[in-house]
């Protein structure tokens, strides 16, 4: 069970990738819209306005339609065959759904309690997906659907029916099945998903009033199950699904951006939700601190390497909210002190959040300036100053703690183990090692080719792979024979960062080009 939601957890980062970048230029959009920054010229009905307008709309596209994005991402990381035609599986039968849902509500909307006659707005429980109106079910609704065709794509999509049914084999099956399915589906969700909405009034108040202590535990969980991979399942249900607001913090932040740059209420009363993103501080404040600890308690031949391994891993936290490098550059050293750093970290969002932080600080350097600091610093620049000083002290308790714990207990941290044993890879001591194996016609392959063929040969061939799916830098795979796979020191000498085992689940830390990798390892499978 443990390896299927794994698994999931992986599959729910695809379409969550796509909402980055979207949101960053989004960001810079209402940027350039805002009057106060800009000053006249980004005046509504301006040449200039109007032109950051229609940039702003297409920004718009992947969170205006989530739904869709969702069921037809997420069953491309879970299906173990035919992946371009369960997508299309996946978003017909969800259509399908919905056009269900709305001629229920329709015909009998009074019976479940519905008033189908409103406008679809936010606040009245419908919406529009894809131009069909219907209950907001957000996600969820499209998640659910995309796992049941999923399980009819695995269990029919190669079931044998009789010569003269031919013409319903394959994807025909599936979505026939998937259509039956989804009235069944669609009646429950009529009978449940009101009384759902209903409740979330008292769910939202609950979420909002915990204080700190619901700060901490939530903050607290995110790093714990870092690890896991299943960290995405506890956030996404905040940023995109309605556990704080309708359509999640994170669109409801975008959305209401301008609104808070032209006041200057504290950003605790404008939006107190926006407190369950404030856990990416260990990114921009941690990060430093834990890399000057690793790098100072080396031994001193050590320090070179060590500096070459934790310094670029402390950037990327920092500029573009990657983490993991770093993190796992001790978990798997030490997990206790893996435990104290997630305890350190939640206590940093805490700590943000009891001066009055609020906003979307969950990825790196480019999206705190882009979605808070830069549109909002005009009225809002007090309570920035106080969070860069308390993340600054937060960043000499992190060394501290570290430094103290590492030496303390002589952990092994890289560039402390036994003489001979730390050493870090170039590109160059890499592909000197290829050459000599290779064939001429291999070295013309990418690294990105290179970095899969090697990674599929430490797995035990292809044979031995059973499924393969990843997240944002690892490259996750289940194996029929776990000892068929070669030890740390062949993938790390092949350009991974890590490791990570379970049983018959081993997990290469690849790093951001991981989608890249795990392209040209399908190809190979």
């Amino acid at each position: 069970m443990k390896d299927k939601i794994q698994k999931f957890g992986g599959a729910m980062f695809t379409p969550v990738m796509l909402l980055s970048f979207s949101g960053i230029i989004l960001a810079i959009t209402i940027i350039f819209q805002n009057p106060i920054i800009m000053g006249s010229i980004a005046e509504e009905g301006t040449l200039w306005y109007k032109i950051w307008d229609i940039v702003s709309a297409g920004m718009w596209t992947v969170f205006e339609n989530l739904e869709l994005l969702f069921v037809i991402a997420l069953p491309i990381g879970l299906a173990k065959k035919s992946l371009a035609r369960i997508s299309m599986e996946s978003f017909v039968v969800y259509m399908a759904f919905n056009y269900f849902i709305g001629a229920i509500l329709e015909n009998f909307g009074g019976f479940f309690g519905v008033d189908f006659s409103v406008e679809p707005e936010t606040g009245s429980g419908l919406k529009l997906i894809g131009g069909i109106k219907t209950l907001d079910t957000g996600v969820i609704g499209a998640i659910i659907v995309a796992l049941m065709v999923v399980y009819l794509h695995d269990h029919f999509f190669d079931k044998k029916i009789p010569d003269w049914l031919a013409m319903f084999n394959g994807s025909s099956l599936v979505v026939f099945l998937g259509m039956m399915s989804a009235i069944v589906l669609a009646l429950i969700f009529c009978f449940i998903w009101p009384l759902f909405q209903r409740g979330m009034g008292n769910i939202q108040t609950f979420f909002v009033d915990s204080g700190g202590f619901g700060i901490w535990c939530y903050s607290l969980l995110e790093r714990l199950l870092l690890p896991t991979g299943l960290h995405h399942l506890l956030t996404q249900p905040f940023s995109y699904g309605p556990v704080i607001v309708n359509e999640g913090i994170t669109t409801y932040w975008l959305d209401h951006l301008v609104e808070f740059s032209q006041s200057s209420r504290p950003l605790a009363e404008l939006f107190p939700g926006a407190a369950f993103k404030l856990y990416g501080h260990n990114k921009i404040f941690a990060a430093p601190g834990v890399a000057a600890a690793l790098y100072f308690t080396a031994k001193p031949e050590n320090k070179k390497k060590v500096g070459a391994l934790v310094i670029p891993a402390a950037i990327a936290a920092i500029v573009g909210g990657i983490t993991e490098p770093l993190e796992f550059t001790f978990l798997f050293v030490s997990p206790p002190l893996y435990a104290v750093y997630a305890v350190l970290c939640a206590t940093l969002s805490t700590a943000q959040y009891a001066i009055g932080i609020r906003g979307d600080f969950t990825s790196g350097l480019i999206t705190w300036l882009a979605k808070n600091w830069i549109p909002l610093w005009h009225n809002h620049y007090n309570e920035y100053i106080k969070q860069i000083i308390v993340g600054l002290i937060f960043t000499v308790i992190f060394f501290v703690v570290f430094y103290f714990l590492i030496v303390k207990f002589d952990i092994k941290t890289p560039g402390r183990q036994l003489a001979g044993t730390t050493k870090l890879y170039t590109k160059k001591d890499y592909k000197q090692k290829k050459n000599e194996e290779i064939s001429e016609n291999e070295k013309s392959e990418s690294e990105f080719q290179i970095k899969a063929q090697t990674f599929l040969e430490g797995l035990g061939g292809k044979e031995n792979i059973e499924s393969v799916t990843n997240c944002a830098t690892r490259l996750r795979t289940s194996v029929y024979d776990s000892s068929k796979v070669l030890d740390d020191n062949y993938f790390q000498e092949n350009g991974a960062l890590g490791m990570v085992r379970k049983n018959n689940n081993i997990q290469v830390i690849v790093g951001p080009s991981v989608p890249q990798v795990r392209d040209e390892f399908d190809k190979l499978l």
